[in-house]
């Protein structure tokens, strides 16, 4: 759109756009009436590509981030939140663009004063698949396998599939860096364990990775590359906006049918299908066509011969059967590019011409009068087959080549005129380093580095002092024509130059973007200023940072993970004392700042906050309602049954423990004759229970607050538990939801959903107490609510970082008390393990200490644990008594006694939220399987609380029922203290009632 089109769509939107405006090259800026990027999700696709357009009145004004999402199903496209004039749209043609929306079609809508026009264009293939097949390839080098493909006719094809494990990690990044240019890879990651390595396959070019869906809050980060992979059809629902890999598709099954309904009632944006072995690819290439989902076929069952007695798929056949012709003859017109993507011409193609030239790696297309035409056969003009695609319509082919001579039959580069720009003075370098005349300027380049490399530091440092737009444009023209002499002399031309950079823009790890140390002190730059003039402006979110995860000193790779020692008869009290404090929770006024304006958000506004907040922190953005509603869908539990028996017995336990904690009748007292006092339960009619999310699946916690609910009878179950990425939540999770009976899941964590709960929303109904464990920002929340008598709730207990205490003598097993102090040291750095060692010598504190060390550096969260250790100690004591002193100071959330005779040192126990006696019982059993609970008192909080019970669900009722006898044997006492107290109206009512027994 000109300039001055733009100014008018300032004032007249609708106006302006009788002609559709220019289409920008690519995705990049093709003049200066086209700004910077910026973000925008939509309805129906990942972020859209939007740009912001010059006019005179809004001078260049960037569209800001926080615009409202495109609704592309209606002429309201785009809102600004401040700025005048008009912007410019462009939507790049995705798999489900709107009907009306087709290249070259425009709306308009003035929205804030600002006018908006919007454009679809068949834009840079980059933005979409640029074949309707992916080729899975096997390990490398499966690349050179002589069954099917042809290494070299995978490379012209270029989107390739990998499955990576573990022991092909290193042939898959060897294969990736020394080939992601030449191939558009996609991995199905999900036999990685480690988060690094699946970042390592991301940063050495994959163009996407499949991974669990319970691991997509992991890559959240990595939007738009990261998609997750299943294995059931009834599990489609997971597909995120990046698509879904559907692993191990066979068309036989017996659900084909359900497949097909459910695709298309989902409707997928990408639907990758890998078949399982043994399938007819014929029919699963066919299955795929009818739901619009991507086949993926093994190299091996693909071929570009023509030959009907081989069982293998003909790929030009794959092409033909989804290209769309408007031709009798269904050719199809073809793009001819160079490396750079200049259009050299346009020609047709038809099955036999493009299998043709994945055969001969060479041009061949079809001639519309004399069949096969290879290209350069008789002028030498030939071209080297470097890649072929579809365009996003199916509607043309192109082609990149690497065309020797000239592509036009008239003396001209291309069918559309001679190179211009970088493109001719890279021919023209080229032509003058194999033939410019001795003695000539570009000759002493060429052959004297040390001259060219001066005349580039000179450039670069002219470009640097350039002030004007004339000066920057004429001085960077001068240093990319000394830049690219440089490189054309090395052998290095703009197309591997290109390469580089498309590689660069896949990375995802950051460089920290210093200058190096001689320009910096040039400049006059200390490095590191920026990163910490970054972290200043950023104060809050560090004192939330430190506060979740407070700095610990931890063990090195090479030194031991090891506790340190207290002898308590080598120190005083205050040393033991202080030895035994938990690690501070830092930061608590910063965290009451941050939640305060959440809660008070979500109080006012109710539904809409609790999902923008969900939107922000959980990144779950395609949540339209913050309540997952019961009954829940079967679809969402679906789980191995494996794990369903694992928490069906853990249910069952659970159930038993807390049902055998019912009153089986009420209590009830004659305190003296005639006066009967009573004592009886109901349950909390309302409650909400939090499970935390995050990376972490958590049915134990469930399970140990919804079962308790569930005996206790309470009429209304809440759960609330933070959604993936994708807005779903894990199946474990709805799976214990359903058996205890809850009402509705919040799909939300933190404050905000702890707000939800406490005072209600349009969606989440308001409870009448919460329970359940959290980080700091969900205690801290639970507090405030608690003391807010407008909300009317209470909560379970305060809660802090998990934390065990294990007592050992010389009976106790040393792999055991190692396993069981890192069972609690892995949930977090800020947790704190004890372990008192009673009467222990040398060899015994040592073999603890040695398998404490040798089974961390074993464990996947090691980091973790040397942080927890850093602030753990062991405790040396003489005897048993003296161990049980310490520990009911400490008052520990877990006390393990591995010990001889543990069961006759329970009496001796005062403070512990959870006791484990003997060497039988870790305290793993408590966290899932035994029956206890495993919600408990942390920071010696089990000096006054208990864990959560039946009790923690059931409100006490007392009642007193009192004949004419015998109020006058308790009356006079009562007037009495009425009368001490000074309060007349308690004493007459009794006198009043005595009165008439006389």
């Amino acid at each position: 759109m000109p300039t001055a089109a733009l100014d008018t769509a300032a004032s007249d939107p609708l106006g302006a756009l009788g002609a559709a405006p220019d289409a920008p090259e690519g995705l990049a800026p093709a003049c200066d009436t086209y700004g910077s990027v910026v973000r925008c999700s939509a309805s129906f696709s990942t972020p859209d590509v939007c740009r912001y357009a010059k006019s005179s009145s809004s001078s260049g004004t960037r569209l800001s981030n926080d615009v409202t999402p495109c609704d592309v199903s209606s002429s309201s496209i785009v809102r600004a939140s401040r700025g005048r004039g008009a912007v410019v749209v462009v939507v790049p043609p995705l798999l489900l663009l709107p009907p009306w929306a087709g290249p070259g079609d425009c709306a308009v809508a003035a929205a804030e004063d600002v006018a908006v026009a919007v454009v679809c264009w068949s834009i840079d293939m980059g933005s979409t698949l640029p074949l309707p097949f992916l080729i899975s390839v096997a390990v490398p080098p499966g690349l050179a396998s002589s069954e099917g493909l042809s290494r070299e006719e995978v490379s012209c094809l270029g989107c390739v599939f990998f499955e990576v494990t573990q022991k092909t990690l290193d042939k898959h990044l060897n294969l990736l860096r020394r080939h992601n240019a030449e191939f558009h890879t996609y991995f199905d990651v999900t036999g990685l364990e480690s988060k690094d390595d699946v970042v390592a396959i991301l940063d050495n070019g994959a163009r996407k990775v499949f991974i669990q869906p319970d691991r997509l809050s992991d890559f959240a980060e990595y939007t738009g590359r990261v998609a997750p992979a299943v294995s059931k059809v009834s599990e489609l629902s997971v597909a995120t906006t990046s698509g879904l890999l559907l692993k191990a598709f066979d068309e036989r099954g017996s659900d084909l049918v359900h497949f097909l309904e459910t695709s298309k009632a989902d409707k997928i944006p990408l639907l990758y299908i890998n078949p399982a072995p043994g399938v007819d690819y014929d029919k699963f290439v066919e299955t795929c066509s009818k739901t619009s989902a991507i086949p993926i076929v093994p190299s091996t069952k693909l071929t570009t011969k023509n030959d009907e007695t081989d069982a293998k798929l003909f790929v030009p056949r794959l092409l033909s059967a989804v290209w769309k012709s408007d031709r009798e003859d269904k050719l199809l017109p073809t793009v001819v590019c160079d490396e750079r993507g200049t259009a050299l011409g346009l020609v047709y193609s038809s099955e036999d011409s493009v299998g043709e030239s994945l055969r001969t790696q060479t041009g061949v297309y079809q001639s519309r009068k004399r069949g096969l035409w290879y290209k350069g056969a008789t002028s030498g003009d030939t071209q080297e087959l470097i890649r072929i695609s579809m365009d996003c319509d199916n509607d043309a082919l192109k082609f990149v080549v690497k065309q020797k001579g000239r592509f036009c039959h008239l003396d001209q580069f291309g069918c559309f005129g001679d190179l211009k720009g970088i493109s001719k003075l890279e021919k023209t370098l080229i032509s003058r380093k194999q033939s410019a005349p001795e003695g000539s300027y570009t000759k002493r380049l060429f052959s004297d580095e040390k001259l060219l490399r001066a005349k580039i530091m000179e450039e670069a440092e002219e470009l640097c002092d350039a002030k004007t737009p004339e000066e920057v444009a004429f001085e960077a023209a001068d240093l990319i024509y000394f830049a690219l002499t440089k490189a054309i002399a090395a052998g290095v031309n703009l197309a591997a130059i290109e390469r580089n950079l498309d590689a660069k823009s896949l990375k995802v790890k950051r460089r920290p973007g210093e200058a190096k140390g001689q320009w910096a002190a040039k400049e006059g730059i200390t490095n590191g200023n920026a990163e910490k003039a970054k972290e200043a402006a950023k104060e809050s979110k560090e004192q939330l940072t430190s506060a979740l995860a407070p700095v610990a000193q931890t063990a090195s790779d090479t030194e031991k993970i090891a506790m340190r020692r207290i002898d308590v008869h080598e120190v005083g009290p205050a040393e033991v004392s202080e030895a035994l404090k938990r690690p501070s929770q830092k930061a608590a006024d910063a965290i009451l700042n941050i939640i305060k304006p959440i809660i008070n958000d979500v109080r006012e506004n109710g539904d809409k906050a609790l999902l923008s907040y969900t939107h922000k922190f959980e990144k779950a953005t395609s949540l339209t309602s913050p309540v997952l509603k019961a009954p829940f869908p079967q679809s969402l539990m679906n789980l191995p049954p494996e794990t369903i028996k694992a928490i069906d017995v853990s249910f069952e336990n659970i159930r038993k423990f807390h049902a055998a904690q019912k009153d089986e009748k009420p209590l009830k007292v004659e305190t003296m004759p005639g006066v009967v006092c009573s004592r009886f339960s109901r349950p909390i009619e309302r409650v909400g229970l939090y499970i935390p999310g995050g990376t972490a699946v958590l049915p134990s916690t469930a399970l140990m607050l919804g079962v308790p609910a569930m005996v206790a009878g309470c009429q209304k179950i809440v759960f609330a538990s933070p959604p993936r990425s994708d807005g779903s939540i894990t199946p474990e999770i709805v799976y214990a939801a359903h058996k205890v009976g809850a009402e509705s899941i919040v799909l939300a964590g933190g404050a905000q959903a702890v707000a939800a709960m406490a005072y209600g929303t349009e969606s989440v109904s308001k409870v009448d107490k919460i329970l359940g464990p959290g980080n700091q920002f969900v205690t801290a929340g639970k507090m405030y609510v608690s003391n807010d008598t407008n909300a009317g709730v209470s909560i379970d207990m305060p809660a802090g970082p998990s934390e065990v205490l294990v007592i050992a003598d010389r009976d106790a097993n040393p792999a055991f008390v190692a396993s069981d102090l890192l069972s609690q040291a892995e949930h977090g750095v800020d947790s704190q393990v004890i372990c008192i060692a009673v009467d222990l010598d040398e060899k015994h504190l040592r073999a603890i200490e040695d398998e404490l060390h040798n089974q961390a550096m074993a464990l996947p969260r090691v980091d973790i644990v040397k942080g927890s250790i850093a602030h753990s100690v062991t405790i040396l004591v003489k005897d048993i008594d003296e161990a049980m002193r310490i520990s009911n100071e400490y008052a520990p959330e877990h006390l393990i006694l591995q010990i001889k005779d543990a069961e006759n040192v329970v009496d001796k126990v005062m403070n512990a939220g959870s006791v484990f006696i003997g060497q039988w019982t870790p305290e793993s059993v408590g966290d899932y399987s035994a029956g206890v609970n495993h919600s408990l008192p942390t920071y010696g909080y089990a000096k006054q609380y208990s864990g959560v019970n039946l009790g923690s669900f059931v409100k006490h009722i007392t009642s007193s029922n009192l004949t004419a006898e015998g109020l006058k044997n308790v009356g006079d006492a009562v007037m009495q203290l009425a009368k001490v107290e000074e309060l007349e109206a308690h004493r007459r009512a009794v006198s009043i009632r005595l009165s008439t027994l006389q």
